[in-house]
């Protein structure tokens, strides 16, 4: 696996990183962080509710 696999990037190949020093950004570094966070928790809620529905596809299975 790649070291660029695991850093999380934005569309442009800043890293992005939680709990960073935001003072030194400017507002459109800001905004961008926010679209970035914004669609890595869409994406995390997709695979939530895809793993959610499998739970319950099994759990139906298994209550037959």
């Amino acid at each position: 696996m790649d070291w660029d696999d695991i850093v999380p990037k934005t569309a442009r190949g800043l890293q992005v990183v939680v709990g960073d020093n935001l003072e030194t950004l400017s507002v459109a570094e800001l905004e961008q962080r926010i679209l970035v966070f914004e669609t890595e928790i869409a994406r995390v809620r997709d695979e939530l509710e895809k793993k959610r529905r499998h739970e319950a596809a099994a759990s139906a299975l298994f209550k037959s």
